[in-house]
């Protein structure tokens, strides 16, 4: 069997020398004034066949190529192998377990936990009963506060007997309201009950409305029985002359916030209180967290007056901080006639 080198050595020259071909063609001009050609350069008269000469020219630069090509080798064109397909591999996402699920959940929950009710936002009323689950009322309860307070029943109310008096007293903002913390002494006594004085506050604008209308501001004077019981009056501000009252507790506003002040006189809260004593009740609740029920409201019929400027001051504080109106949901409410 020949070798592959003996086999390489007897290929056609079209195999692998096509590309002498051209050159050689491009040359046949040269050869043609070849001096050794007898070409118009030489001064003699070729004797000898032209068409000889030149395959005799062709064969010996044919020649002078195989032994260039021996001594260079054989020159084969290579491929590059393709390079392979990237492998994607598909990565499972990994599955909490039981424990890293419920400690998940108990971080969600404690986030959750971290926002505190406010008037807006996430802590706004209509999330507050997703805050705490003492909260839930606010979303559950059937006798929610503040109503919209229209079409009462007009009856002989039992009167109230205020024993109010001039009291030690501390202001303090507490991140809602501005809100007075009176000295023991304070006394509403109605329907059989005697309700002692705690505190009061304020809202902007009303949280109770009055026939469809809602006020500058309101106040709630928040009282409680032996028993725990709640009783709330309300009074609604209008724009106005200047309240005594109000002027007080903004004259001893704390500069700091959850920081009660002690003011350095008495105040008396009864002058907090209309001159016509006619008003409406009904069954509520309180209107912030937890909404607690079962507290009795007692919304005095005449607004009480505040000036422009003491209105301003409180917004400047709390823009807004009223609870919407809840559903009535037919409770009954009565009104002085």
């Amino acid at each position: 069997m020949p070798s592959p080198a003996s086999r390489s050595s007897r290929r056609p020259v079209t195999a692998h020398r096509w590309w002498l071909l051209p050159a050689l063609l491009l040359a046949l001009p040269v050869l043609a004034n070849d001096p050794h050609a007898g070409g118009r350069g030489s001064d003699k008269v070729a004797s000898v066949d032209p068409m000889a000469h030149l395959k005799a020219r062709l064969q010996e630069k044919l020649g002078a190529a195989r032994i260039q090509e021996a001594k260079a080798g054989t020159h084969e064109l290579q491929v590059p192998a393709r390079a392979a397909a990237p492998t994607h591999t598909r990565v499972a996402k990994a599955k909490p377990q039981a424990g890293e699920l419920e400690a998940l959940v108990e971080a969600h929950r404690a986030a959750k936990a971290e926002v505190h009710w406010s008037y807006h936002g996430e802590g706004g009323p209509d999330h507050w009963a997703s805050l705490k689950p003492e909260f839930a009322t606010c979303a559950s309860g059937s006798r929610q506060s503040p109503i919209d307070i229209r079409d009462g029943i007009a009856v002989d109310l039992a009167p109230l007997n205020f024993d109010y008096r001039p009291s030690g007293f501390s202001v303090v903002d507490n991140g809602h309201t501005v809100q007075v913390n009176l000295s023991p002494g304070n006394w509403l006594e109605v329907m059989g009950r005697r309700y002692e004085l705690q505190q009061f506050h304020f809202h902007r604008p009303s949280e109770e409305r009055i026939n469809g209308r809602q006020f500058e501001m309101s106040v709630h004077l928040v009282h409680k029985d032996p028993d725990g019981r709640l009783a709330v009056i309300g009074v609604v501000l209008e724009r106005g002359a200047a309240q005594p009252v109000v002027q007080q507790v903004w004259n001893n506003l704390p500069l700091e916030k959850h920081a009660p002040l002690p003011a350095p006189e008495a105040i008396d809260p009864s002058a907090l209180l209309p001159t016509d004593r006619g008003y409406f009740t009904y069954m509520g609740s309180l209107t912030t967290p937890p909404c607690s029920e079962g507290v009795l409201w007692m919304v005095m019929q005449q607004p009480v007056q505040a000036s422009p400027d003491q209105i301003h001051i409180f917004s400047r504080l709390y823009p807004m901080n009223a609870r919407p109106v809840q559903q009535a949901a037919g409770r009954l409410i009565k009104q002085s006639q």
